[in-house]
């Protein structure tokens, strides 16, 4: 059985003034699907994100998620989904636990269903030992890591995640990425996320989308993109950072 779509753009696109941001954008992204999201500073890919977040109104085109409109139905998709920009803000002279409460009741959680919640992701982020200080006193790798087990807090169907590895250590990213490995297959959490870290992006991806100067030049399987790009046969070896280059270089 085909999984269900939970993202689908129809030409969306977003001008700002005469500059198109983003140019008739056309995608699908499945659930549990993990979808890398790649292209150069500029590219589009933080306003596209926005528009799907309900954040910023296309100048034209159609955005769907659960076949909800974000702009017109934000707080129903709200309640779906999970965003972790690339720089992410606490409150410093909270803790990790109170910062983590403070955010589930502004989603309505109850504390008897947070307490636990909160509980379980300090752990699985290796920050219960660093709960009680400050946040103000975090690492960026520690911020990141908490920013994480905020956008898991409220159990969302799909995470939007910005870069999700910066400032993590090796050990730290390795552990990120097997993590966002098991919200796809054991829960069916879809995952967009975007990084300039190719190889993390190989390593994770369902399926990749490359934006440049606003256009989607090439979306779908890494095999099927390299057979496209570069001419490859199935079993012949490739890298992301090839198959990027060569949709960048032709673009």
């Amino acid at each position: 059985m085909e999984a269900k779509t939970v993202i689908q753009l129809e030409n969306l696109t977003k001008r700002y003034g005469r500059q198109a941001a983003v140019s008739n954008l056309n995608l699908e992204v499945k659930e549990g699907e993990i979808f890398g999201f790649l292209g150069p500073n500029g590219a589009g890919k933080t306003t596209t994100m926005l528009m799907i977040l309900g954040l910023t109104e296309p100048t034209s085109g159609k955005v769907r998620v659960f076949d909800l409109n974000p702009t017109r139905e934000g707080m129903k998709v709200k309640q779906m989904i999970g965003y972790l920009p690339e720089n992410v803000g606490f409150y410093d002279d909270m803790d990790a636990r109170g910062n983590l409460r403070y955010i589930a009741r502004l989603n309505g959680i109850p504390d008897n269903i947070s307490d636990g919640r909160i509980e379980s992701l300090l752990n699985d982020m290796d920050l219960a030992k660093e709960a009680d200080k400050k946040v103000g006193g975090y690492s960026k790798g520690m911020k990141q890591r908490l920013g994480i087990a905020e956008v898991l807090l409220k159990e969302p169907k799909i995470a939007f995640l910005d870069e999700p590895t910066i400032g993590l250590d090796p050990d730290g990213t390795n552990k990120m990425l097997d993590l966002i490995r098991s919200l796809s297959r054991e829960r069916k959490m879809t995952i967009f996320f975007s990084s300039h870290l190719l190889d993390q992006v190989q390593r994770i991806s369902d399926r990749v989308g490359i934006m440049i100067a606003g256009n989607l030049v090439a979306a779908g399987p890494l095999a099927e993109l390299a057979e496209r790009g570069l001419g490859l046969k199935e079993g012949e070896s490739y890298t992301l950072e090839e198959i990027y280059m060569k949709y960048f270089k032709e673009a």
